[in-house]
């Protein structure tokens, strides 16, 4: 049985990450950060439960929508044309990327043989293609090898899978909420593939005796009777499950007023950070949690809130430059100073107009 997300004491910050990329996985994956035994692994694993379930072409290998949103593999195309798809719903997957997987595993391979002999495409899926509409899950990612993780991004960023064997190739839809988590102590990850990762966020170490006792309660209690612990945190779940619901059906609608567009690329600049990724990441984490919380408009208050998440390990990999040893308050401090010195009165009205459209946050 799987520990509750919702039962994990404290870590609030790895937890709003995984939900706001949960709403949006065009945030781009989260990396989280911490020592062993900082609850990283626990609250991925947990994040399953979180998600609502989604809706598949019956016998699909790849987990296609049956209305073809994020596009069709090829064997659902031709099913489609002939006449329309059975659907059924299943639960979210979470797929394990271990790392001495190899190209073939992680993407799939081409039976070569077959194409040749009897003129027939076939194609043995990968972990991507499992990965579709899930969640894609790599531990110690710092140590897994580079032409991996290069894979791992283009399809994350592109949403597709391309695989490509003696001028024969396959393609198939590849969305999923890339998650990677790491040791700092193990080795650093390389700036370059950081920057393509969407948030960055440090597990807590807890230092404060009640909340550490807290943490030993709860887990002797989920060993002792794993199932009424699970009913215990059952409603808190739901809550969270129904909060990415309801947040992925607003995110169409919800938008960034102008004043904030010149406000996160004035941050970025101001911050040395060259990566235009920042700019699209900042945009889309600030969209994702003003749909978590059921407004339409984003506000100067989520832009502050996801800044740091953003934008903390862009300014890490600037070893020479001042910015290098900024923190959350700096960043925070910074785009604070920017929202004040050109106050947008447009902005001012929309605020106050999105508040009628709040919704509690979840729990």
């Amino acid at each position: 049985m799987l520990f509750p997300f919702a039962a994990v004491v404290d870590q609030e910050q790895v937890k709003r990450a995984l939900l706001l990329n949960a709403v949006n996985p065009r945030i781009g994956g989260v990396l989280i950060s911490g020592p062993s035994g900082t609850a990283k692994s626990t609250l991925v694993r947990g994040l399953v439960e979180v998600l609502p379930e989604i809706e598949v072409v019956e016998g699909c290998r790849f987990s296609c929508h049956p209305r073809g949103e994020g596009g069709y593999c090829p064997e659902c195309q031709e099913r489609a044309a002939a006449g329309s798809l059975p659907a059924v719903r299943r639960p979210v997957r979470l797929v394990n990327l271990p790392l001495n997987a190899t190209e073939d595993r992680v993407a799939g391979t081409l039976d070569l043989g077959r194409a040749l002999r009897q003129g027939e495409l076939a194609f043995h899926p990968g972990l991507l293609a499992l990965a579709h509409r899930g969640i894609l899950y790599v531990d110690e990612i710092n140590l897994l090898d580079d032409h991996l993780v290069d894979i791992l991004l283009d399809a994350a960023a592109l949403g597709v899978n391309y695989v490509e064997r003696e001028g024969v190739s396959f393609t198939h839809p590849a969305r999923f909420i890339l998650v990677g988590t790491m040791n700092p102590e193990e080795g650093e990850l390389r700036p370059q593939i950081a920057d393509r990762i969407g948030l960055h966020v440090d597990a807590e170490i807890l230092t404060d005796l009640e909340t550490r006792k807290q943490v030993l309660e709860r887990w002797e209690q989920f060993w002792a009777q794993p199932a009424a612990f699970r009913r215990q945190f059952a409603p808190a779940t739901a809550r969270l499950r129904e909060a990415v619901r309801r947040g992925r059906e607003l995110l169409p609608q919800v938008r960034v007023p102008e004043g904030l567009k010149y406000a996160i690329s004035r941050l970025t600049v101001r911050l040395g950070v060259v990566s235009h990724r920042a700019d699209i990441a900042l945009a889309e984490c600030a969209l994702a949690a003003a749909a978590l919380e059921g407004r339409l408009v984003v506000t100067s208050e989520d832009l502050l809130s996801v800044a740091p998440l953003v934008l903390s390990h862009r300014l890490k990999r600037q070893p020479l430059s001042i910015t290098a040893e900024m923190d959350a308050s700096d960043i925070h401090r910074t785009l604070e100073d920017i929202l004040h010195e050109e106050p947008s009165r447009t902005q001012k009205k929309t605020d106050r107009g999105s508040r009628r459209h709040a919704c509690p946050t979840p729990e």
